[in-house]
């Protein structure tokens, strides 16, 4: 059972598919990406904990996959209580869907070199946290994926803008916010990392990503880091996934910075700039080691096979009724691939798809991301049929 049906959760199905496996995908709402190519839907929402109960008892999965934050986690411990396996593991999903639980994890229990950071209940909370940490600094719901509701502060009359953001980007019913101090990076990349029921964590190579409001743009793999600061970042991805526990795929994010490596976030599932894999760029996608890990099957290597680039397809206006254009010129260049995610709507800066480009591995990646980006704007989301 799939909770959350979104792009990440369509490519998570396939790759199950593909195992012989039965999936049953649930969302808020109906014909979600996930929800076409599975076996069976289900429409509820999700921090409905009666009704997350109800549908559990109704098909008694063999196992639970959380693809999505705005889900009653806390229910999770009573589902392993019956058996149900939980991805990667009910702790993980109950500490990883609640930025508090894992930067606290990360900083004071595990004693990672993190940001600044201070959490803050309301308005008020929040100006007396940003005097505290110092501007600029940025501001993050504690539940929220995407993007959503985070911002950057700096100046004073951005407080009660940034507050009034993160309330409306919230998933949940969790008001509370985080406030990070800025950190002076390099650049930031995503570690994804697999851990195993019966077998070593292995790690992808590092994947590079830039951000616009808070959602991440563009992702291109391998991305170019410091031998030792690879090194500290596996040390920490391993240390961080080993206190939660669980077998499947994890996003782990890194700031790098002159002085070493930050850890930034992580989630217990794909991530969203890992959508480069399905440029081949691995000899498996990381759906597919995520399939693999929660499956128990083996993973004997990551390899990595050619460098990749992906960059997202975005909404500009909210529509029922649209089609794609120039989809044809996008992909009509040598090495080039895109994915039409199949949302039934659109809003303004909603991700529809990603266009893919990638070459041998001794390219120079900055080449194969600049040809992702200039497909994915020959690509338009046009209101209309």
């Amino acid at each position: 059972m799939l909770l959350g049906s979104g792009e990440l959760g369509k490519e998570f199905v396939i790759a199950c598919k593909r195992l012989g496996q039965y999936v049953i995908a649930v969302d808020s709402y109906n014909d979600a990406p996930a929800q076409q190519v599975a076996d069976e839907r289900e429409i509820i929402s999700m921090l409905d904990g009666d009704a997350l109960d109800a549908i559990v008892k109704k098909h008694q999965p063999d196992i639970i996959v959380p693809e999505i934050e705005a889900i009653r986690t806390e229910r999770f411990y009573d589902y392993e209580k019956w058996g149900i396996q939980v991805v990667p593991s009910a702790r993980a999903a109950n500490f990883t869907m609640n930025r508090k639980a894992i930067r606290d994890l990360a900083a004071k229990e595990l004693g990672l070199r993190t940001a600044k950071y201070a959490y803050a209940t309301s308005y008020e909370e929040l100006a007396a946290a940003v005097q505290e940490i110092g501007m600029p600094c940025v501001v993050k719901p504690l539940m929220s994926s995407s993007g959503k509701g985070q911002s950057v502060i700096k100046s004073e009359s951005d407080i009660i803008k940034s507050w009034e953001y993160a309330q409306s980007g919230k998933r949940g019913d969790i008001a509370e916010v985080i406030v990070e101090a800025f950190v002076r990076f390099d650049s930031e990349i995503t570690l994804l990392t697999v851990t195993q029921q019966n077998g070593p964590t292995l790690f992808c190579p590092p994947i590079g990503h830039r951000q616009e409001r808070g959602d991440y743009q563009e992702s291109w793999q391998p991305a170019y880091i410091n031998p030792e600061h690879l090194a500290e970042a596996q040390f920490i991805a391993g240390k961080v996934t080993e206190a939660l526990s669980g077998a499947g795929i994890w996003g782990v994010e890194f700031f790098l910075a002159p002085e070493g490596v930050y850890f930034s976030e992580l989630s217990p599932r794909p991530h969203d700039t890992g959508m480069v894999t399905l440029a081949g760029t691995q000899n498996l996608s990381e759906f597919e080691l995520h399939a693999r890990a929660v499956l128990n099957l083996p993973i004997p290597e990551i390899t990595l096979l050619q460098c990749g680039a992906s960059a997202v397809i975005l909404a500009s206006e909210e529509s029922n009724e649209f089609h794609y254009e120039g989809i044809q010129n996008a992909i009509a260049e040598p090495k080039t691939d895109i994915k039409i995610f199949g949302k039934p709507t659109t809003r303004k800066y909603r991700r529809m798809g990603v266009t893919l480009a990638y070459d041998e591995p001794n390219t120079d990646v900055q080449q194969v991301k600049q040809k992702a980006i200039n497909n994915a704007a020959k690509v338009r989301v046009v209101n209309g049929k």
